[in-house]
């Protein structure tokens, strides 16, 4: 089989990552958790990436980008250039759901745990998160939504044990300490590396994204607001 060369790209989340990927086997990663930057770093990761692993622009057999739901400036600027690229180099297009790729990531990076369910949250503004609820096989439980999250949140779930992680999760590690069936973990850090998995087989199924339709998946509108300075 010829190589198929993906490139990778998530700025989603806080995460500004760039993986390239080999017949679903990820090669390389690029990226940056310091806040702010998927304008000014998204293109020099890309250039970065394919230089260092002697890959060109026409070597890539198509771009994947996490399609949402999360940060509404940092989906656009990761979908504009996806779209941008292939454009330019007539590729295809896969899109993946940014909660999904996490649940993946999470099972990668942490392949034994106790729990039944599985919750990737981000983080949205004060108690509310995007999130979706997986379980132990893959299986979505729970679409993803924008939820408002409180003591009862899980209640549905009281005879599994179900773990929270993402950048939403975090900030519940007081509200769920003394319930024994939620687990909070605060040491996951996401990767456009996770993707690589079901990109791949998206790309052997052909299922691409129009390229003149495919909006980000914002899950809500973006609302203004007012500088404090």
């Amino acid at each position: 089989m010829n190589t198929q060369y993906i490139l990778q790209i998530d700025t989603a989340t806080e995460v500004c990552s760039v993986s390239l990927s080999a017949n679903g086997e990820v090669v390389d990663t690029v990226q940056t958790e310091v806040p702010n930057q998927h304008a000014s770093r998204l293109t020099v990761f890309v250039e970065e990436i394919l230089q260092r692993n002697d890959v060109a622009y026409t070597d890539l057999a198509a771009i994947a980008v996490s399609m949402g739901p999360g940060s509404y400036t940092g989906l656009r600027i990761g979908v504009s250039t996806a779209k941008g690229l292939c454009y330019s180099l007539d590729r295809p297009l896969i899109a993946v759901n940014t909660l999904k790729a996490m649940y993946d990531g999470y099972r990668r990076s942490v392949p034994s745990t106790s729990c039944d369910l599985y919750c990737p949250m981000i983080d949205a503004r004060r108690m509310e998160v995007y999130m979706s609820v997986f379980d132990d096989e893959g299986g979505l439980i729970s679409p993803t939504a924008a939820v408002i999250i409180d003591r009862d949140s899980f209640e549905v779930y009281k005879d599994k044990k179900i773990v929270l992680f993402g950048s939403g999760a975090n900030k519940f590690a007081q509200l769920f300490e003394d319930d024994p069936t939620v687990t909070v973990d605060a040491g996951y850090k996401h990767s456009s590396a996770y993707m690589s998995e079901v990109v791949w087989q998206k790309y052997r199924k052909q299922d691409f994204e129009d390229l003149i339709y495919f909006e980000p998946f914002y899950l809500k509108e973006f609302v203004p607001t007012t500088p404090k300075k």
